[in-house]
């Protein structure tokens, strides 16, 4: 298990794309705002990373940011998830 406290959401995001590639024997490269579609993921493979990115920083992502946009590269997922982290907890 890797210590991911000292990385930033950029890199944690990289890894789980990763991950994810490797199951699908992808073994490359994939810069931070290149499409993750045409680096390999299928839907089913952004439907993993989604669940994945939720464990990972341990957020909900509410349905109106589950876009293709907010999903299309590691930079756009990192942004989404600064964003979320930084809003106030809501309880209901």
């Amino acid at each position: 298990m890797l210590d991911r406290t000292n990385m930033d959401a950029t890199e944690r995001v990289t890894l789980l794309v990763r991950q994810i590639l490797a199951k699908r024997a992808i073994e490359r490269p994939v810069g931070a705002d290149e499409d993750l579609a045409a680096s390999g993921l299928s839907s089913l493979d952004i439907v993993n990373l989604v669940l994945a990115v939720e464990a990972e920083f341990d957020i909900k992502i509410p349905d109106r940011e589950m876009t293709p946009a907010n999903f299309r590269s590691i930079a756009q997922i990192a942004k989404l998830v600064r964003g979320l982290c930084e809003q106030p907890a809501v309880t209901g």
